[in-house]
């Protein structure tokens, strides 16, 4: 969790210099503003932005370094942000998740500016507003230098990344060709397939309530949890963010719904994380279930089975419908 950032006059004075963003800023135009910031420790490996995570923060380099990476946190490196440098900010500009994974290249410190007290910097200093139009600016046309030189490289990574990396679970890359395959020898062997979307409700609460850290460890859990629930031969990947499919072959619809309230009441208990000891997850997940019907398609079962999921969210969430 981040920590408040205590900060006194001489140790204000430091921490701005070499920061891009407070280039030419008086300390004394955002002295109160810096007090409403917090500090950051990132561990080596660790994940700080992800797409699909929701971010109201800017992340300056204070010590250490963070990777950059496009598609998945295991592509290959696209930028390195050293000392002074900001990540975030973009995702906040635009109003949308983050497009990048950004992770910690060696332990690192952090200051973390959050999104309002990012608008009342902007109001309190001309210079910080410039500052924040320079790195957007120098941000696009970063971007587009690397998609240029990256894109070849970046999408055959792709086509061969197969495994979430905080999951370890198969990803959504992997979907479209061992679903297909499975579908069809049910289909050859007239045996039934079901489809289940699973969906961590109110995770964006979960998140900022006890923090990313808690929110990453929690996924695992809940990752390591269904892979426990679920058969060998059942396929479950990770879809994106908080969401999880897994597709159940020579189970029916009747089965399937069975089978998937067992789960969701296995995540709500407490239950092991896969490591010796216990936790308690204060999570609860809502599920839809989509029997594949002769002839139809896989986008056609993903698209059933998460509008039932839609309808057990508008039900109340903590449930399974069909």
């Amino acid at each position: 969790m981040p920590q408040t950032l205590a900060i006194n006059s001489d140790y204000k004075r430091s921490l701005l210099e070499g920061l891009e963003l407070f280039q030419g800023v008086c300390p004394d135009d955002v002295q109160e503003l810096l007090q409403n910031c917090d500090r950051r420790d990132l561990a080596e490996g660790e994940l700080l932005l992800s797409p699909g995570t929701r971010n109201e923060y800017v992340f300056i380099v204070l010590s250490g370094s963070v990777n950059v990476h496009v598609g998945a946190p295991e592509t290959p490196v696209i930028a390195t942000m050293e000392v002074g440098a900001c990540v975030g900010e973009m995702s906040i500009i635009e109003d949308r998740d983050p497009s990048a994974y950004v992770v910690g290249a060696e332990p690192t410190h952090l200051l973390v500016i959050h999104q309002s007290v990012l608008w009342d910097m902007v109001h309190a200093s001309h210079e910080f507003a410039k500052n924040l139009l320079i790195v957007l600016s120098e941000r696009v046309r970063s971007h587009n230098r690397v998609i240029a030189d990256n894109y070849g490289e970046l999408r055959k990574f792709e086509r061969h990344a197969t495994t979430d990396a905080l999951t370890g679970l198969s990803n959504r890359h992997t979907m479209e060709e061992s679903f297909l395959r499975e579908i069809q020898r049910c289909e050859q062997d007239e045996e039934p397939i079901s489809f289940v979307m699973i969906d961590i409700d109110n995770f964006k609460t979960f998140n900022d309530q006890f923090g990313h850290m808690a929110g990453d460890r929690a996924l695992s859990a809940v990752a390591s949890i269904l892979q426990h629930q679920f058969r060998p031969r059942d396929l479950l990947v990770r879809y994106g963010g908080d969401e999880f499919a897994v597709l159940l072959p020579g189970v029916d619809e009747k089965l399937a719904l069975s089978i998937a309230d067992r789960v969701r009441q296995s995540v709500s208990g407490e239950t092991a994380d896969g490591s010796d000891s216990l936790i308690q997850i204060p999570i609860r997940l809502s599920m839809g279930v989509a029997d594949h019907e002769p002839g139809g398609t896989l986008s056609s079962l993903i698209r059933a089975a998460d509008a039932a999921l839609y309808r057990a969210k508008d039900a109340g969430r903590n449930r399974v419908s069909n």
